[in-house]
């Protein structure tokens, strides 16, 4: 299950197995979509494998998430989602009716972010091969001419953001499937962020890196970057906003919410000179109202993320082995 959690282990089976087998440069690049060229368009191209449980969890469904979790991953470069594939893997006897609203949800949520799902593909697994529905979707969108985002353009100075408050998918997730309460409901932020990447752009084109912290959550998208780009992180650790019902949720389970899973969220490595306009864009829109500045980029300590901490020690954040909530997305 680790090597499926976007931690070490997942790193290591895509640089030792899969890598390899397909090689390319376009792959090659690893980021949150691949960007090609298609006649004279810049496009950006992504799939995705959706097999969270429970299929229902507050603030949405693996329907909301199949969509939003693609089309953010287009966001990632800059692109606005155009059209969707959808493939649905059902296991026998899972009820018509839940499939109905998961479909309902799922072509809601695509209305929502402007995308039209435009083909896709049905198949069905005996009973006890599947865990109800399983959900692929794959993305492209065209990249915007000027816009240059990928994880290798980080570098020294560069201010790190992130949109908001973190950790809310994966409690929401946790407190579903063990039947957990924590004093405070804690809904899912799943959402698509194309329009919040679009104001930031309007603000200024030369955004260096943008990355949503899924699976791993924000430890795991600081550390990709930091060892893309070869430079280091700094990040304040009272500056990262955590919601207080999900610090207590992770008190309680023994988590650290930097590693727990988001899906409505993104950090964004932006130019110094630019830092404060967008800033200011991302807290204009619904999805950054909460976006707060984290960090910087050092020249130090390249391919490490280290935090400074209340006390004014430093300690060092690593990559997670794997997951620390298995079947969050």
């Amino acid at each position: 299950m680790g090597h499926g959690g976007g931690g070490a282990l997942s790193a290591e089976l895509v640089e030792h197995v899969f890598a390899p087998a397909f090689g390319g440069p376009v792959l090659s690049a690893l980021g949150d979509s691949a960007t090609v060229r298609l006649g004279g368009a810049r496009l950006a191209f992504s799939t995705d494998s959706f097999v969270v449980r429970p299929l229902f969890f507050p603030g949405g469904c693996i329907g909301d998430l199949a969509v939003n979790g693609t089309v953010n991953d287009l966001a990632m470069s800059g692109a606005r989602a155009a059209y969707l594939s959808c493939g649905f893997i059902l296991e026998e006897g899972v009820e018509v009716a839940a499939v109905a609203r998961i479909a309902e949800a799922l072509g809601a949520a695509a209305r929502t972010a402007g995308v039209e799902v435009a083909t896709g593909d049905t198949k069905v697994v005996e009973a006890g091969h599947g865990d109800g529905v399983y959900i692929n979707t794959s993305g492209i969108g065209l990249i915007p001419d000027g816009v240059d985002i990928r994880p290798q353009r980080a570098v020294p100075g560069d201010v790190v953001i992130v949109s908001g408050p973190v950790g809310e998918h994966g409690v929401a997730i946790m407190s579903v499937r063990e039947g957990l309460e924590f004093g405070a409901a804690v809904e899912s932020d799943c959402a698509a962020l194309g329009g919040l990447v679009d104001a930031m752009l309007a603000a200024t084109r030369d955004l260096h890196v943008l990355r949503d912290p899924t699976r791993g959550g924000l430890a795991a998208a600081l550390n990709e970057i930091a060892a893309a780009a070869s430079v280091g992180v700094v990040v304040q650790e009272r500056a990262v906003p955590v919601p207080p019902a999900v610090a207590n949720a992770c008190a309680i389970l023994g988590l650290d919410p930097w590693y727990v899973a988001n899906e409505g969220k993104l950090v964004a490595f932006v130019p110094r000179e630019h830092a404060d306009a967008v800033l200011a864009a991302m807290r204009a829109h619904p999805l950054g109202a909460g976006a707060a500045v984290i960090g910087e980029c050092v020249e130090a300590h390249p391919g490490m993320v280290v935090a400074r901490t209340a006390l004014g020690g430093t300690r060092i954040v690593d990559l997670p082995l794997g997951e620390q909530l298995p079947r969050i997305c």
